[in-house]
């Protein structure tokens, strides 16, 4: 790994790009393209195995089951590859975004079972690794790897990173309204190194972060086109604490429309309005579902209404990002992966705990997170790049989160 690192420079600016990933087997001759591929990478928090429409709830919903509603990662399968049997190094947030991170198995890792905020350890990263190769490096979302105490020696910018924002502690990915703390008090964002907390009002996290997201990668493209950007985008929902947004998810989508960054104290986001932990999406407010055992005809719990409410609203905001590539004009020239830090989560932290049983979160195979077992380690993966991936291709052979690091460094040849 090492020599690896040491030589990414001259590797990555080769003129094959060869993806590692089993199974996937791709030589793409970067000829028709003057520059290497930007690469966007989606990792969200305990999103399970089935709880994507392509992978189980499609399914479901075809027997008549509850389920959950995803079209737009479900058109992002269709136009790329779903790895089927894609592994997480560790069944919980910490161990498993560490591994991704350093590019190392749960054996060679610093970071092991769940120890929160534990830094990562002061060696080569996919962010450095891809510094060193040109890119331009950003982190937006949950990191929890920073170190105990202040000043953080691995914050993000520490450890590869040109910028960051988001949380920097790991429990504060517990919480999706930052200022007003409605259920696990107040936390904090940082922009880089400055606590921003003050000037987000009702800035619900997963809308926060694709509106950042979203802006970043426009004045990126606005300003130098050809400079190719690794973006580090750590979503903090589904998990824990199973919050609504404001409002409705705004008209459109991607350069326009959708989710927009306003920079204005107060109204950071075009979301930061309306109440808070209030909207519900319609196709959910009054769900029923056939009891299995009686036969009889019942309303969904609010707690699983929520989910369900939050899930789509996390593939909105996929759909919202995947346009804004289009509408840029950068699709073609940008790798973008989704993946989950582990299995689904049985919590809520609200008076009804979430069960993933009722909507076969874990697919077809049993555990949850913190569960070594398939449904704890197992987690929804789908990479597209249109015109290099084959639309609708299905990779069978087994991969772990740990991978991506060498795919992205691996030598032409």
């Amino acid at each position: 790994m090492e020599q690896q690192c040491r030589n990414i420079n001259n590797w990555l600016r080769g003129i094959v790009l060869t993806v590692l990933i089993p199974g996937l087997a791709l030589t793409v001759n970067a000829q028709k393209s003057s520059k290497q591929p930007n690469i966007l990478f989606i990792l969200v928090d305990d999103l399970g195995y089935g709880d994507v429409g392509i992978f189980n709830q499609n399914a479901r919903k075809a027997k008549g089951q509850p389920y959950l509603v995803t079209p737009s990662l479900d058109k992002m399968a269709a136009n790329g590859a779903t790895m089927m049997q894609q592994y997480v190094n560790a069944p919980v947030c910490a161990p498993s975004r560490s591994s991704f991170l350093s590019g190392v198995t749960q054996g060679h890792s610093n970071v092991r079972n769940n120890q929160f905020d534990k830094a990562l350890e002061d060696n080569h990263t996919m962010a450095s690794t891809l510094k060193a190769a040109g890119y331009t490096t950003v982190a937006i979302g949950k990191w929890g790897l920073q170190g105990l105490s202040e000043p953080w020696e691995a914050h993000p910018l520490k450890r590869g990173f040109d910028s960051y924002f988001g949380y920097i502690r790991h429990a504060d990915g517990h919480e999706h309204y930052p200022k007003e703390g409605l259920y696990r008090k107040s936390k904090e964002v940082y922009d880089n190194t400055t606590n921003i907390t003050p000037l987000l009002d009702k800035c619900y996290t997963g809308d926060l972060w694709t509106a950042k997201a979203k802006h970043w990668i426009a004045e990126m493209v606005k300003t130098n086109r050809d400079q190719p950007f690794f973006m580090y985008l750590a979503y903090d929902t589904p998990h824990a604490t199973i919050e609504l947004p404001t409002q409705e998810y705004p008209e459109g989508s991607g350069l326009n429309g959708g989710l927009q960054w306003l920079g204005i104290p107060g109204q950071m986001i075009n979301t930061a309005s309306g109440d808070i932990d209030s909207w519900m999406h319609p196709l959910f407010k009054n769900a029923m579902y056939t009891d299995a055992s009686t036969g009889e005809r019942k309303p969904w719990k609010n707690v699983h209404k929520r989910y369900a409410t939050m899930v789509q609203r996390l593939d909105q905001e996929i759909g919202d990002l995947l346009q804004l590539l289009k509408d840029l004009h950068i699709d073609e020239h940008t790798i973008v992966v989704f993946a989950s830090d582990n299995g689904p989560s049985a919590e809520s932290y609200l008076a009804e705990n979430y069960t993933p049983q009722f909507f076969d979160g874990y697919g077809p195979f049993d555990g949850i997170k913190r569960d070594t077992w398939e449904g704890g380690l197992r987690t929804p993966t789908i990479i597209q790049w249109p015109g290099t991936i084959p639309a609708g291709r299905k990779v069978h052979q087994p991969s772990m989160l740990s991978d991506w690091l060498p795919t992205f460094c691996r030598p032409p040849g």
